[in-house]
């Protein structure tokens, strides 16, 4: 571990205290409180001293009733001490957990990409309630203790000197044994602080992705990991309590050990007549009124352990350069071409995924990319909507550099259908709206609906538009989180609308409704579309292949079939595809119809010959008068 993590960088800590600004009025209210509260108790010995050596001429009930004012008092001040610190450290946590989630959703996505989710959370709960802990609570309660220490050590050298110097002696001695278990215990604080991160950032992952944990079979494997790391975090734990299981005790028996020897000798000078029984127990009270003060000193030492790691990972999180959402012009796209200029591009310091591609997307124009699967066409679509900057070249947005153009502004008039159909936890009504920057009517919702071909199930549900949707979109089909998906972006009413794949993982009926409504969502805009099936494109304005990176091929369909063979073949075996699936389904339905047709056959049959032959067995019963041919006729 650095040396950096080692040790509480004050600078550091005070600089990020004064950057969420917190209300300073209750930690001077909180602290002052408290220190008069600690001045009053130091006042208590001094008057039970008094009390005490006029027992023997009779109670002094003006001292009795003093001392019950002041430990009343003391009370009362170190409720409301304790009322004020509490609120400033809820307001420190509170102001700082802002801070940090406003500082999370500005993250880039290369950031997202490489740190765990959990991780970014752990920072935003646990290291702000470490934070808290030492500013509002560790902090003023070892300020007060050390005035506590101070006022009782003065006031006990100046009843008795020579009992307070076996105080000074003893009490560094003390200090000097706990010593190295307080830098082992600080130790073991800030690995535990890491690994309850870790921890966190494990659990996030596996529990964002329980589907294909349950999916793969794979809920003994996240058991194992996760006990790993539950593993690791209980050893620390156990290593964390015998520290402190070590310090308390051995804390307490010194004190007393040192107690019962200043009791020893106050005894001894009663007996020589060079103390009062009086100044012996009062020494003795402000010795009890020591010991709160060592124990703040060792829980004082581990808080700052934790809240020295704390600090640092806030701090590094807090210097990520975030998304510039500020600057830059507030372009209208309307009517403006979309252009990449022979942009390629890398991720980190990887090899390089795309290669010189170069496309124009102009106003109303469907433009399509079709390829094999990791050729770069989400890429492409990233880089359009500034998640990621392209290595070299560059992207336009009719005269001006897409760069040059407002963040905010510029993903406002974006609108995404992707394969995942991602939905957010809450109703339909905070799905359709979600992230929009103008105000939608019901009317306006529902139209929307209606365009999405989602009308009739959100219709039929018991809430209709406030109808509680469960993360991601549990509780409703794969077909009707796609269509919702459509309805926001009909909703958002976007300038340049961006299918990735949008019909890929839907069964056949759902990708016919789902494709129905997004020919209405394209019509009259632009539009850019990442596509698996050829079908669903062949009437865009321009095709562009991708392969390995690059752009092998571009034109409309009917160019791409005679001109460029791995389109062709790509087609064709879609082709195949389709006809073997065609014949599968006519074989299944005429083999329906067949047994269908014998079924009925068979039943006609039935139906015919079964009143015959009742009739026959009661006209042939023993015993029946009618002849045998009669019955043969009536048969």
């Amino acid at each position: 571990m650095s040396n950096a993590h080692s040790k509480l960088n004050v600078s550091d800590f005070f600089a990020l205290i004064k950057l969420i600004k917190p209300r300073y009025l209750y930690l001077v209210l909180g602290t002052v409180l408290g220190a008069i509260a600690v001045g009053l108790q130091l006042l208590v010995p001094m008057l039970a001293k008094d009390l005490l050596n006029h027992i023997p001429q009779g109670v002094n009930f003006h001292l009795l009733l003093m001392v019950g004012i002041l430990f009343v008092f003391s009370i009362v001040l170190g409720a409301l001490s304790g009322s004020f610190l509490g609120f400033f450290g809820e307001d420190v946590v509170y102001r700082l957990r802002e801070r940090l989630w406003s500082k999370a959703l500005s993250l880039s996505i290369p950031y997202l990409d490489n740190h765990q989710s959990g991780q970014i959370a752990s920072r935003i709960t646990n290291d702000s309630m470490q934070v808290k802990n030492l500013l509002a609570d560790s902090l003023p309660r070892m300020a007060t203790s050390l005035l506590q220490l101070v006022g009782a050590l003065i006031l006990m050298l100046l009843m008795d000197w020579k009992m307070t110097a076996i105080m000074f002696i003893t009490i560094p001695l003390i200090l000097l044994i706990l010593l190295p278990i307080f830098r082992l215990s600080s130790a073991v604080a800030r690995k535990r602080q890491d690994a309850l991160a870790t921890l966190n950032g494990n659990i996030s992952e596996v529990l964002n992705n329980v589907r294909l944990v349950k999916s793969s079979t794979a809920a003994k494997v996240e058991q194992t990991n996760g006990s790993k790391h539950m593993r690791k975090l209980y050893q620390l734990g156990i290593k964390e309590a015998i520290y402190d299981s070590v310090i308390g005790p051995t804390t307490g028996v010194m004190m007393l050990a040192l107690i019962v020897a200043v009791l020893a000798y106050g005894i001894y000078r009663i007996s020589l007549g060079s103390m009062t029984t009086g100044t012996l127990m009062a020494f003795l009270m402000y010795m009890v009124q020591l010991i709160v003060p060592f124990t703040t000193l060792g829980q004082f030492v581990t808080e700052v352990a934790k809240a020295s790691g704390a600090t640092t990972k806030i701090q590094e999180l807090l210097n990520v350069t975030e998304e510039d959402t500020n600057s830059g012009l507030n372009v209208n796209v309307a009517n403006k071409s979309l252009t990449m200029d022979d942009v390629s591009f890398s991720y980190d310091t990887g090899p390089e995924v795309l290669h010189n591609v170069s496309f124009t997307a102009n106003a109303n124009e469907v433009v399509a990319f079709v390829g094999p699967s990791g050729s770069g066409k989400t890429t492409i679509f990233s880089l359009i909507e500034r998640f990621y900057q392209p290595t070299s070249g560059g992207i336009s947005l009719g005269d001006n550099n897409l760069n040059d153009v407002n963040l905010t502004h510029w993903r406002n008039q974006l609108g995404l259908v992707g394969q995942s159909a991602n939905i957010m936890s809450g109703s339909i009504r905070y799905n359709l709206t979600y992230g929009l920057n103008k105000p939608a009517t019901d009317e306006d919702l529902w139209q929307a609906l209606e365009l999405a071909s989602a009308k009739e199930f959100v219709a039929a549900m018991p809430d209709q538009l406030d109808t509680y949707i469960g993360e991601n979109g549990t509780n409703i089909s794969g077909g009707q989180r796609q269509r919702l998906t459509i309805a926001r972006a009909f909703v958002r009413d976007p300038k340049i609308l961006m299918l990735d794949e949008a019909t890929a993982s839907l069964d056949p009926e759902s990708e016919q409704m789902v494709q129905t409504a997004l020919n209405k969502l394209m019509h009259k805009r632009t539009t850019l579309v990442i596509a698996h099936r050829i079908n669903t494109i062949i009437d865009a304005d321009k095709i562009y292949f991708i392969e390995n990176g690059r752009i092998s091929g571009s034109g409309n369909h009917s160019y791409l079939l005679k001109h460029h063979p791995l389109y062709r073949q790509y087609f064709e075996n879609q082709i195949k595809k389709a006809i073997r699936l065609f014949r599968f389904l006519n074989n299944a339905i005429r083999f329906i119809i067949n047994i269908i047709i014998i079924m009925k056959a068979q039943l006609s049959l039935d139906l015919f010959l079964f009143p015959r032959f009742y009739r026959y067995c009661m006209w042939n019963r023993p015993g029946n008068p009618i002849s045998t041919k009669m019955v043969e006729y009536r048969f």
